[in-house]
Formats: structure tokens, sequence, C-alpha cells
């Protein structure tokens, strides 16, 4: 499976490249799309090389657009995970903890005064 990213604007390019590029499913700049690696789609990108990059994604991939939404939800899970495991060994929330509590304490100290 292939992700074919469109890097290069079409504005003054060659017809031909922009049909490719319309075949392919990429509209604007910055969108991307998920074909199977055939010979057929490797021959549409080698028309266009110089305008995609291309990457290598697992076979499970589903085909078709890559919304930006899909893309928030990527990144979101990968966030998450990683804020789970630091919650877990007890990272940030116990330090952030500690300091609320601290300033408390001198407030009220100081209110007492």
């Amino acid at each position: 499976m292939l992700k074919i990213t469109l890097t290069q604007g079409k504005v003054g390019k060659k017809d031909t490249q922009k049909r490719v590029l319309l075949a392919l499913g990429l509209g604007k700049y910055g969108s991307s799309v998920v074909h199977a690696d055939t010979p057929t789609i490797r021959g549409m990108i080698d028309k266009v090389s110089h305008l995609v990059k291309v990457e290598e994604v697992p076979n499970g991939t589903p085909t078709g657009r890559v919304t930006r939404r899909a893309k928030r939800q990527s990144q979101h899970k990968e966030v998450h995970a990683t804020t789970r495991t630091t919650a877990k060994s007890g990272g940030e929330k116990a330090g952030t903890a500690s300091k609320s509590t601290a300033k408390t304490a001198a407030g009220v100290g100081a209110a007492a005064e």
C-alpha cells in the first residue's frame, strides 16, 4: 500500500500532470490518498514524482482519501497513549499536586498574619 501526498501546487503545471493528479484523487496541496501498490499506480506516480511524496504503509490500511479528521484522530491516539503511561508512572501529576499544596499552605500562612 502506498500513501501519496501532494507536496506542490498544480498551478502552472501541464494539463496531463493535472489529469494524473486528479485520477490519483489528489485535489489540493497537502491532500493524501492511499492506493494499492500496482504497476498502474507506480506509472502514474512516475509522471508526477516531482509533485508528490510517496510513503509505504501497512497492508491493512484502508484505501482512499486520508482526511484531516483521520490524521487528527491518529495523532490524538498517539499522544493519549503516551500521556496514559506517564500518569501511571506518577510522572507529572504527582509533582503538580505538591506544588499546588505548597502554594495553598503559603497562602494560608500569609493570611493568618
